[in-house]
């Protein structure tokens, strides 16, 4: 049996022969026996073809991933118009005396290099798309096709990398799950993986001996097995029966009520940790997005993320939620989650250290950015703003009259902003003991409870050594829920939980007793705990 790691796109099992798609090298010649004039004509009149599948391209992905995964194939039709491309494109069948083809894959690669050496992020996915219309037009102009999953059985396929359009393209049927070896977590092709529900693995290293061989792909585990044992295949088999009983279950509760058996609704929302899960948050029918931890783009970034960057993030969130709440958590970087950009000193008790609200407040020009591409994105649908770590009515008033400075800014300047709801994280034991003076300050709480746990108990969660004395269930951790439910409800301020111990089902009861109007959970855990939460009588007297 052979292992081989990647990165994975979408946590699920595939189980198949693997196909190796190669693309058919493009034959260009580059001499031409036609004039300029002519070889124009021959490529127009392919960018117009290609304008037309690309068209097409977008009523497919519309039907099967949504209007704003689809929203890529409009890109690219725009892309074919650009004045720039087509003046490159131009500017070297007239004085090279080129074929059109040959003229196009030229074009196509000196743009692609020029948007991958760009230092933003959004410019350098440009060249994977760049690339990508212009392979369209080629093909169009040579009469070639890339075979994709047409003809045989269904199978796992393997390739350098894939492109959107190809994605689409692929016979749904007969895929079973896709390997790449380049490719990036947040590239439009792993979005649409997500959204499509197509388990898959980039950043893995294969050679062609691969092909036709037995493979289970584990996305789970972020591997590969080819030529897996038996032992092996029976579980993985079983954990894929396991899946698709999940699926079966999202089928049967989709669109139905968190109701319990004698009325009392709950929220139920999902916990993200950056924008390309919110394929999951859909595909598991979460109602709202409970915790969006916004550090992801500070962690994948190599420095500062600009308020644009921040921004254009926030924006695909916010509308593709379609108006359903998104609860921005702002930046919590700190203890365990480092950027070598922030220079953060090497701290003795780092969880106790300098940490997010704390470095918010102190570096005022970053947390500014952050608010202000919040507060632009809200004007596109539902959004809230979450404060973590906080342990004084000075650090939540500090906060709000920063807030307050970005959105009189952004009305200064005749930006469009929404009507934001603002609350904090309770996670430490003083915000628990000043819930009631913190509820008149917010519109609502949100309990994490990884942290609070912590902190109650003494507890260093990341030591594995004390797995043993670390307990979620401590009677203390429970009063304390307890108290900043009741806390916040004195004030009119609503009560969830994002942490861990939202989705542990032995609690659900529990939590439902004390009030609770919101749970947040990871995408997965949404449908389980709707199926409990509609189990249960809460009118009967509570279970021991």
């Amino acid at each position: 049996m052979q292992v081989a790691t990647g990165k994975s796109i979408l946590n699920g099992i595939a189980i198949g022969p693997l196909r190796i798609y190669k693309k058919t090298e493009i034959q260009t010649c580059q001499n031409s026996t036609l004039t300029p004039a002519e070889e124009w004509e021959r490529f127009d009149a392919a960018r117009r073809k290609a304008q037309e599948q690309l068209a097409g391209l977008y009523d497919k992905a519309l039907d099967e991933v949504g209007e704003e995964n689809a929203a890529i194939f409009e890109i690219h039709q725009m892309m074919l118009d650009d004045d720039d491309y087509l003046d490159a494109v131009k500017a070297i069948i007239d004085t090279q005396n080129t074929t059109a083809e040959y003229a196009v894959t030229t074009t196509g690669d000196n743009f692609s290099a020029t948007f991958a050496a760009m230092e933003d992020e959004y410019m350098r996915a440009r060249a994977a798309d760049v690339k990508d219309i212009s392979r369209r037009v080629a093909d169009i102009l040579t009469g070639q096709q890339d075979a994709g999953m047409d003809g045989g059985r269904p199978a796992i396929l393997v390739a350098d990398d894939l492109t959107p359009s190809e994605t689409v393209q692929l016979d749904k049927s007969k895929l079973l799950g896709f390997i790449t070896r380049h490719g990036s977590s947040n590239s439009h092709t792993a979005i649409l993986a997500r959204t499509m529900n197509i388990p898959a693995l980039i950043g893995v290293d294969f050679d062609d001996s691969w092909d036709g061989r037995l493979a289970v792909l584990d996305g789970y585990n972020h591997c590969v097995y080819i030529d897996p044992a038996q032992e092996l295949l029976a579980t993985m088999e079983e954990k894929r029966k396991s899946d698709l009983k999940q699926e079966s279950l999202l089928q049967n509760l989709k669109k139905k009520p968190n109701i319990t058996l004698d009325g009392k609704e709950i929220k139920v929302y999902a916990n993200i940790g950056n924008a390309s899960d919110v394929g999951l948050v859909l595909q598991n029918d979460a109602q709202g997005i409970g915790l969006f931890r916004s550090e992801f783009i500070y962690l994948e970034s190599e420095n500062y993320p600009t308020e644009d960057q921040q921004f254009a993030l926030y924006k695909r969130v916010v509308e593709t939620m379609a108006g359903k709440k998104v609860i921005i958590r702002t930046l919590d970087i700190g203890a365990d989650k480092q950027a070598a950009y922030f220079n953060l000193d090497k701290e003795e008790n780092p969880a106790l250290g300098y940490r997010a609200i704390r470095i918010c407040l102190t570096r005022k020009e970053v947390f500014k950015q952050q608010l202000r591409a919040i507060l632009r994105a809200s004007a596109f649908g539902t959004v809230s703003i979450m404060f973590p770590m906080i342990i004084s009515v000075r650090e939540v008033r500090d906060a709000k009259e920063i807030l307050a400075e970005c959105t009189a800014e952004l009305q200064a300047q005749g930006t469009a902003i929404g009507k934001v709801e603002v609350g904090i994280m309770i996670e430490t034991p003083a915000a628990v003991m000043l819930a009631d003076e913190l509820a008149q300050e917010v519109d609502f709480f949100s309990l994490g409870t990884n942290d609070l746990t912590q902190y109650t108990l003494a507890i260093d969660r990341q030591n594995p050594k004390l797995d043993n004395f670390y307990d979620p269930h401590h009677p203390a951790v429970l009063r304390m829920i307890r108290h900043t439910v009741e806390a916040g409800h004195r004030h009119g301020c609503w009560v969830g939980i994002c942490g861990e111990l939202g989705a542990d089902l032995t609690l659900t009861e529990t939590f439902l007793r004390m009030g609770l109007d919101e749970l947040s959970v990871s995408p997965s855990a949404v449908l389980p705990l709707r199926k409990l939460i509609r189990s249960l009588d809460l009118s009967s007297a509570p279970t021991t």
